[in-house]
Order: structure tokens, then sequence, then C-alpha cells
């Protein structure tokens, strides 16, 4: 390839398709990690959690059964979702997982699950939101194309990043890892800027079973605690 190369020496724009393809193939390449491996790697930071918003009802309360701050009132998480969105924040919490920017949809029960989860106050976005069955194809692509390139961006330094959205739009843009997703499911990537590799899917109930099992979070300055 070297000697094709030299004697036909790609021109500026092919040589950019050919670094981005590259540099493409390296983030779909990513190590896939798992268990106390998967944990030490989060501990760090540098990943962004692409995530399905915990279990919730298809319908929407009457003012008398909605929660006291579900005003309009919208569909909001059932008590299967409140338990597993609340054991997921202890958990990683536990773990020492550290939590930077947290992106949301604008709808009740994303924002519920990063409430009850304790991610801290979250940024909303329009494309992260459910959009319903009227949306354009265009205004679909638009999404997709809005989330890969969020799912790309480096978190901030020693955080990992959440983003709590439907499933529609995660299938849109990652329609290969999206396959079978499961409510609260969340898809682990490894942003390179210009992409990112999935390395893990933890399923909602999966992670205080990763708490149990995972080794101590390390003290600030040195040993275990």
């Amino acid at each position: 390839m070297n000697k094709l190369m030299k004697m036909f020496p790609p021109r500026p724009l092919e040589l950019l398709a050919l670094l981005t393809a590259l540099t493409l193939a390296g983030a779909a390449q990513a190590e896939t990690l798992s268990g106390a491996a998967l944990v030490q790697a989060l501990r760090q930071g540098g990943y962004v959690l692409l995530m399905r918003h915990a279990s919730s009802s298809h319908d929407v309360p009457d003012k008398a059964t909605a929660n006291a701050d579900n005003i309009k009132p919208e569909r909001q998480l059932d008590q299967t979702g409140r338990n597993t969105a609340m054991a997921m924040g202890v958990a990683m919490k536990k773990l020492g997982v550290p939590v930077g920017d947290v992106l949301s949809s604008p709808t009740y029960r994303a924002l519920e699950t990063i409430k009850l989860a304790g991610f801290g106050t979250a940024k909303t976005f329009e494309e992260l939101g459910d959009g319903g069955t009227s949306m354009s194809s265009q205004a679909v692509a638009g999404w997709a194309s809005w989330l890969k390139m969020r799912v790309s961006e480096k978190p901030r330094a020693g955080t990992n990043s959440i983003l709590v959205t439907h499933l529609p739009n995660i299938a849109a843009a990652f329609p290969d890892e999206a396959k079978g997703l499961s409510d609260g499911e969340a898809l682990v990537f490894l942003p390179a800027g210009t992409g990112a590799g999935l390395v893990a899917r933890v399923k909602i109930e999966e992670w205080p079973r990763l708490a149990q099992g995972a080794p101590p979070v390390p003290r600030p300055g040195g040993g275990d605690k």
C-alpha cells in the first residue's frame, strides 16, 4: 500500500477522506469492556453513556395520579422505572463513576430518570426529545446526525457524559447498536472526536450487580477505602 501511495500520491481531498475513514474505523474497533475492567475505565472518565430512559407507563396519568411536579401532565416512570433509576444512581456513586455533563430529552420521563438517579442538573435538547410519528424523515436524519456528533464529543476531563433520550432517537443514530435495547439500558461509547466506538452495553438492572463485585474506590491520596 505504501508503494502504491508513493507511485500515486492522493490528492488533498482524497487524503482527508482516507484519514477520516481510518479514524472512524479505529473508533468502531474500540476495545469491549465488562465487569471490573469497565468499572475501572469509567472511574477514569472519558466515556459517553447514551441511555434510554427508565421504564415508563404508556398512558398519560390524570391529575389525580400524576406526580406533583408533572404539571402538564405527561408520561412518567412506572414503579419499576423509579426503582431501577434510583438503584442505578446509588450503584454509580458506590462505584465512584464521575458524572460530568448531563444532556436530556425535555420529556418528563427522561428528566425523572435523571432526577431519581441523582445525576445532577440536566441540559435539555429538542434533538433528544420525543418527536412523535409525525416527524419528517429529514428531521429524523437531522436529529440522528446531531446525536452522533454529541456522542463523539469527549467529556470534560476526569468525567463521563450522560445522555438520556428515547429508543427511536438512539435507533436512528445507531441502528445496529440499538437492537434489543431495553428500558434504561445504556450504550457506553469511547468518543474519538470524529466518531465513537461502542465498548459496552449495560442494562439498568446490572449497575447494582457491578457495584457488588467491583474493586474498592481508590482514595484520592492513594490506597483503597
